[in-house]
């Protein structure tokens, strides 16, 4: 088993204040010791939470991120604070979830990945954003990402 380095990181074994905006938010990356074995890495933050630009009530959604890693790694603390920054930033359901999806993609510069965000409804209306960076490689088990289309009380 091959050891990664870790020692440039500034937030994994660091207390950390979450940071007050995604802008500002610093995402890092680790080097993936298994460049050239292709594998589905899937992250799931089923309480992801951001406002309204219009009203700055709460929105709520389950985000689903799977992506096939190329040299990097998303460090996953420095994920759950990005995406923690989201949580009083004012955006539309599609900026959030795109937003989301690139900064990973810019970060990482994965061999694909695909994003799931499943809005819960606003206005009576469940917004689903889905994303991908192109056709999935072949032969890579790509598992179903298990979240139903809104059914409301059924």
């Amino acid at each position: 088993m091959v050891k990664t380095d870790v020692s440039g990181l500034s937030q994994l074994g660091h207390a950390v204040d979450a940071p007050s905006s995604p802008e500002e938010a610093v995402m890092e990356k680790v080097p993936f010791s298994q460049a050239g074995t292709d594998f589905v890495v899937r992250f799931t933050a089923p309480e992801f939470t951001s406002l309204c630009p219009m009203t700055g009530q709460p929105d709520f959604a389950h985000i689903v991120i799977d992506y096939i890693p190329g040299e990097w790694l998303v460090e996953s603390k420095s994920l759950k604070l990005f995406l923690h920054s989201f949580r009083n930033h004012g955006a539309f359901h599609e900026d959030c979830s795109i937003y989301i999806a690139k900064r990973i993609v810019e970060l990482t510069e994965p061999k694909w990945l695909r994003i799931g965000a499943y809005w819960y409804p606003r206005g009576g209306i469940p917004i689903d954003v889905f994303w991908q960076t192109g056709a999935p490689p072949e032969g890579v088990w790509l598992p179903d990402q298990g979240v139903a289309p809104y059914r409301g009380r059924g």
